[in-house]
């Protein structure tokens, strides 16, 4: 990695969440990187060996919090409750789906982890999209494509991009959860004012 993309990430950090979409969104428009960088990458892994050291948890909750990175165990179980199948491509089989956090579970607090309302059932090319910021869905339940996604690729993977996409209502809980996404993780080309 060129060393101004890492300047670009630090003092992102320092500066807030719109900021560091936007340094996201440049660069993977510029450069095609693909997030999750390293370095967001080598920060999960700290937050997993803080819970898993963390005495103050019992044995189960931290290997569910573990399990919870992956969308599997007990939060799995959770989104399912809620969720029955993909949103986009409307897949229904559980097998074929991923439990996806709308708040990412690097940025969510140990509850949030496990909260059920805090995830999609996606399948994996959508939860790809989704968890990397290509797509996300507003508040009344409409799919939000990036304007740094390429397109061709979101069509091969079933998301339709020629049409407004419908997907159905989010509860409550669900629709503060990913107001967080479109906020923190989704790429946008320009800072909204």
């Amino acid at each position: 990695m060129r060393f101004w993309p890492r300047l670009a990430f630090a003092l992102a950090d320092l500066l807030g969440e719109e900021v560091k979409a936007l340094v996201r969104a440049e660069t993977v428009a510029e450069a095609g990187v693909i997030v999750p960088s390293a370095e967001i990458v080598l920060w999960e892994e700290h937050l997993r060996e803080e819970i898993e050291e963390d005495p103050a948890l019992e044995a189960t909750e931290r290997q569910a919090l573990v399990l919870a990175r992956r969308g599997q165990g007990l939060f799995r179980q959770r989104v399912q409750d809620i969720e029955t199948r993909c949103r986009v491509t409307g897949v229904d089989r559980p097998e074929h789906l991923r439990a996806s956090h709308c708040k990412p579970w690097r940025d969510s607090t140990n509850e949030e982890r496990l909260d059920g309302e805090n995830g999609l059932l996606l399948t994996p090319s959508i939860d790809h999209l989704f968890d990397r910021g290509f797509i996300s869905f507003g508040s009344q339940g409409r799919l939000l494509v990036s304007p740094v996604a390429h397109r061709l690729s979101l069509e091969r993977m079933g998301v339709p991009v020629d049409r407004p996409v419908e997907v159905g209502a989010f509860t409550p809980t669900q629709s503060q959860f990913l107001e967080y996404h479109r906020d923190a993780v989704f790429l946008r080309a320009e800072v909204r004012s």
